[in-house]
């Protein structure tokens, strides 16, 4: 697979992911209805409120969670770079500085483009590896077993 084929298929998945059918919830749902929308769990869900990775989650008059289509959306974003591997922290500092507004964009933009980079070097590591794999496996392939000595 070539570099354009998987970044290609990087930003289908991503696609793929935002196209995903949204629980009928009308922009008010349950944690359980992200949970099954996300697969993240609720343990997750809640510990990211609690860091600052989610912005506030209303609640309804008896105090349980209601997600908005906007925070799904974020929720689709954040775990995009959880699979990208990007540190907590940096998610975080990503969210205070989505919170704190558009004169952010520089900063939210530095700390993007030096993620990418990451993710670009580690998918170089990756593919050397897999070539590494890919190298034994044909050459156990290929092999014909020594006659067994008694």
């Amino acid at each position: 697979m070539t570099v354009v084929e998987t970044e290609r298929n990087a930003l289908t998945s991503c696609f793929e992911v935002m196209a995903r059918t949204r629980p009928q919830g009308h922009d008010r749902y349950t944690i359980s209805e992200v949970v099954a929308y996300t697969g993240m769990s609720a343990h997750t869900l809640r510990w990211y409120e609690r860091i600052g990775l989610m912005p506030h989650v209303d609640r309804s008059h008896t105090g349980q969670r209601r997600y908005t289509d906007r925070d799904l959306d974020w929720l689709d974003f954040v775990g995009k770079l959880r699979l990208t591997g990007m540190p907590v922290a940096d998610m975080v500092r990503y969210a205070e500085l989505a919170r704190e507004g558009d004169h952010t964009y520089p900063e939210r933009l530095e700390l993007l483009v030096a993620h990418r980079e990451d993710v670009r070097r580690r998918i170089t590591e990756l593919r050397d590896t897999l070539d590494v794999l890919d190298y034994k496996i044909d050459l156990y392939a290929g092999a014909t077993p020594a006659p067994e000595r008694h």
